[in-house]
This record gives C-alpha cells, sequence and structure tokens, in this order.
C-alpha cells in the first residue's frame, strides 16, 4: 500500500490507480512529515514537493531523507521549474534520491520500477559537466539549437594528449539495427560539435558505403587505432563492431537487441546464456515496439535491465528521441528548459 502527500497536484494524484491506504493534503515542514510516517509502514510515498516547505532548499530533502527511507520516495516535481534542472537533480543524487518525474506516468512507472544510480547517473554527469564549464571559456563550447558538448573523458591516452570518446555499438540479435542507428546518431552529434569532431566507424564490414557519407569509415578491427589517432579533431568515434572481439579500447559499449519474438527466440536457441552474460552491461531495445509494461515484462523475464527503449525512427530524418538517449548516454546536455523532464530518461520509449 502507499501514502500519497499532495498540495497543488492533488486533483491528478487523487486518481492515479495505484492502491493508497493514507492521503493528506497541504504544505508541510520535512520534519513534520518525517515525525508522520517514521513509523508508519507503506510501500511508496508520492510526494507532491508544492506540499513542501522550502522546496528549493535542497536541507529540505536531505532532512526527509535523515528520517525516511529515501528509496521508498517518489518525488512529484513541477516540470520546468529550477527543480528539473541537471544542477538540482544532481543534488537529490547525490544524497540517495532517486526517484522523481513530473507526471503520473512515471509515477506509475516508478511503484513498479524504482530507479537505481545507474538510471539516473546521466543526470549526475550532466550536473557535474555544468560545474567544470563554469571555469573554462565559452569559446571551449560548442552550442547549437541549446543543446550543448560534453568534452572529452580522456580515457586510452597514452601521451596525456587530448583524445577521442569511442562508444561501440554490438548487435546481440540478428541485424539489429547498430549500422542505421549509428548514422542517426553520427549526424545528430555533428550538428552539435561540429562534421569534424564526429566519427563513424565499422569493422569487417562495408555497409556504411551505402550511405554517401564521407565521415563513415569502414576497417578492419586491426586499423582502429592507427584511424582514431590519424583523425586528431575528433570528440566522439561511433564503433559498429560487428565480430570484433576485443572491445577494450571503447570507453562505453551499447548492446543492442531488437524484441521482436522471432529474434529472441532465434538468440536464445543459439546463445542459450546470453542474458545472463549481458548482466549489468548498457542494454539498448532497438526498432522496439514494447510499451513501458512490455519492457518492465522484458526485464522480469530477461533478468536484463533495460538502458533504452528505441522506437523504430526514420534515417531520413531528425528525431529528439536521438537527442533523448545521447543525453541519457551523457554525451549531451539540454539547455532548454521547456523540454526539461526529458533528462529524466525514465520512459522507455
Amino acid at each position: 500500500m502507499n501514502v500519497i502527500i499532495a498540495n497543488k497536484k492533488q486533483n491528478d494524484l487523487a486518481n492515479l490507480d495505484i492502491d493508497i491506504i493514507k492521503s493528506i493534503t497541504g504544505v508541510y515542514d520535512a520534519m513534520e512529515i518525517v515525525e508522520m510516517f517514521r513509523n508508519f509502514f507503506y510501500n511508496k510515498m508520492i510526494l507532491d514537493v508544492s506540499a513542501l516547505k522550502n522546496p528549493t532548499d535542497i536541507k529540505t530533502y536531505e532532512s526527509l531523507c535523515s528520517g525516511l527511507d529515501a528509496e521508498k520516495i517518489i518525488f512529484l516535481l513541477p516540470e520546468g521549474s529550477d527543480l528539473c534542472t541537471p544542477k538540482f537533480l544532481g543534488q537529490l543524487i547525490t544524497i540517495g534520491i532517486y526517484n522523481f518525474t513530473t507526471d503520473m506516468n512515471g509515477i506509475r512507472y516508478l511503484v513498479k520500477k524504482p530507479n537505481t544510480l545507474q538510471d539516473v547517473e546521466h543526470i549526475l554527469k550532466m550536473a557535474n559537466q555544468l560545474k567544470e564549464e563554469k571555469v573554462i571559456s565559452s569559446n571551449d563550447s560548442v552550442e547549437n539549437n541549446n543543446i550543448s558538448s560534453v568534452p572529452n573523458r580522456n580515457i586510452n591516452n597514452e601521451k596525456n594528449e587530448k583524445v577521442a570518446t569511442i562508444i561501440g555499438f554490438r548487435n546481440i540479435t540478428e541485424h539489429a539495427g547498430a549500422t542505421t542507428l549509428i548514422y542517426m546518431l553520427k549526424k545528430e552529434l555533428a550538428s552539435i560539435y561540429g562534421r569534424e569532431h564526429v566519427l563513424g566507424i565499422e569493422l569487417n564490414r562495408n555497409d556504411f558505403s551505402y550511405f554517401n557519407d564521407k565521415t563513415l569509415l569502414s576497417i578492419k578491427d586491426a586499423d582502429l587505432r592507427f584511424t582514431v589517432k590519424k583523425h586528431e579533431g575528433v570528440n566522439i568515434v561511433l564503433v559498429d563492431l560487428n565480430d570484433c572481439k576485443d572491445a577494450s579500447f571503447c570507453n562505453e559499449v551499447i548492446y543492442l537487441i531488437e524484441p521482436t519474438s522471432i529474434k529472441l527466440n532465434k538468440l536464445i536457441r543459439r546463445k542459450s546464456d546470453v542474458f545472463s552474460k549481458l548482466g549489468h552491461k548498457k542494454v539498448v531495445l532497438n526498432k522496439s515496439s514494447l510499451l513501458n509494461n512490455d519492457v518492465l515484462d522484458f526485464e522480469k523475464e530477461s533478468g536484463v535491465r533495460v538502458f533504452y527503449n528505441m522506437p523504430s525512427l526514420d534515417e531520413r530524418k531528425r528525431n529528439s528521441i536521438i537527442n533523448d538517449f545521447l543525453s541519457k548516454l551523457g554525451v549531451i546536455y539540454s539547455n532548454n528548459s521547456n523540454n526539461g523532464s526529458k533528462i529524466f530518461g525514465l520512459f522507455r520509449r
């Protein structure tokens, strides 16, 4: 059973289709709430932050966490407000608050599937990046359409020089769409970083040639390091790993699964232990038609946590979902307050 503490969102929360054992309305000090519910048994507390005195003060949330289990609280935040910025959300995450949303669908999702640090770490990266940029000249950042780039992580840097961030993509089910996804991601990143700062590479195949894009390269895996080094001005390299077995050169590897019955059944028959090996890896459902509840079922049956649910997209058009995915991956962040809810990355579209 769950409890609700409401104020401005009272009407919306009254129609929430979850089991409620207790509901209160008004404005309360954090310690008042702690005293009311310290010894009260409940599964989840849905807390409309407009019911808090001083909701913009991080100390209010620290007080709540000092007396209540933060993992049981779902914070309903006002969309587009200063509470939905990477800076404030980063503070919440730092004190152990991972479950926050701006709408009723978010509450329903988090009641069933609470966030872990892994689900919100991209927001923490954005918050940390914003802190760093305060001491960096504005000339060192590239901005376009209210989207800013995130500087290099300087991993695998043998000579302490600037190197690219390398993100690998591996198809787990057959033809899961790594080639086309990289093409779309590269186009979007090129519009942010600049065309000369983003590179797409496929290993041991020649499918990129059909896109007629000179910044998409088809090479042998043995030539990868030389190729990246030759392109000194590149910030991000996206790599279609194909049959390359050693992906240790990547800063991050994304594992793609097309969640259709025929693809999944073929996969399991070929590799019965495949899901156990995916463990804590970043799994993306690509070309997916699954809804939120379907994703939850997939996670329960497979034992794999889904990093993102990517629908089928038209590669000839720009898609806001691509930006959302890149944001969750931590390579861009959005400065557009009107789209503040996008940084949550809660919903697997």
